[in-house]
């Protein structure tokens, strides 16, 4: 029993830790597809620039 209940909380600690990041890329203005863009012709709507982003706020 206490080994599902370690393992459960090392699972959810992982899962933190994973989302955590996201949201630091994202808040950062990161890439959030994590694919090349080079060719996508919405590049520039996904990664527009943080000067942009300011103005628009």
């Amino acid at each position: 029993m206490i080994n599902w209940i370690i393992g459960g909380v090392i699972i959810v600690a992982l899962l933190a830790v994973v989302i955590t990041g996201i949201v630091k890329v994202k808040r950062n203005g990161g890439i959030g597809c994590g694919c090349g863009c080079g060719g996508c012709s919405k590049a520039s709507q996904c990664h527009s620039s943080k000067k942009e982003k300011n103005m628009r706020s």
